[in-house]
């Protein structure tokens, strides 16, 4: 196996670690293409489709023997979209990563296995994002460095005895804030909103009001 491929949606926020992701895996003697659309899939042994936001169809995951999803829930647990924003307002300082295998269905493949990330619950959303995808980077060498042992050990989601829950697509008007609330009371919203993409913003007298939020450096 000298050739594998990242796919990831354009806006994803991973296509920045694309240089370090092919850096680690030329270490290993292992060649990476990055692609955003799954029609340009080639076919490899390996796939890793990390933040992409279309499920593939039957003859896109032909095309690879392997297609590895990174899910940041504890699946079945956390199902669905924005799983790390979601955990994160809901106080969670400990997020469970998946790897497990793609099919036709939502969330729903095979588990190789999880890792963990921990939080101290003052991370903006720039920088959970990079300890998300540091642990990614690992998860992925350590499944193409381990191949034939997951391939042998992998466990149906039915079967981990995890209560299957979803979460529902997060939408700019879930950004907004609740002027009657404190900061301390929506600091979880805040860590959580993108500046550029999905701003935090408030109504007030009738005018609507955009937020963006930094780190004093």
């Amino acid at each position: 196996m000298n050739n594998i491929t990242f796919l990831c949606d354009k806006n994803s926020y991973l296509n920045t670690y694309k240089d370090l992701y092919a850096d680690k895996f030329k270490a290993i003697n292992i060649n990476v293409t990055f692609i955003n659309d799954s029609k340009d899939l080639p076919r490899n042994q390996i796939v890793f489709i990390l933040s992409y936001y279309k499920i593939l169809k039957e003859s896109d995951l032909a095309k690879n023997l392997h297609n590895i999803v990174i899910h940041e829930s504890n699946l079945p647990n956390g199902k669905g979209w924005s799983p790390a924003s979601w955990n994160i307002l809901e106080g969670r300082n400990k997020l469970t990563l998946t790897l497990f295998e793609a099919n036709e269905k939502y969330d729903a493949g095979d588990i190789y296995f999880k890792d963990t990330i921990s939080l101290s619950g003052d991370e903006l959303a720039d920088e959970w994002r990079e300890k998300i995808a540091l642990k990614k980077l690992d998860m992925c060498i350590q499944f193409v460095s381990n191949l034939k042992y997951y391939e042998s050990h992998k466990t149906p989601q039915e079967l981990t005895n995890i209560q299957e829950s979803f979460y529902p697509k997060r939408t700019p008007v879930d950004s907004k804030l609740d002027v009657n609330k404190s900061i301390q009371d929506q600091f979880n919203l805040l860590r959580i909103v993108d500046n550029e993409l999905y701003p935090a913003y408030f109504e007030l007298n009738g005018c609507e009001y955009v937020l963006k939020i930094y780190k004093s450096r």
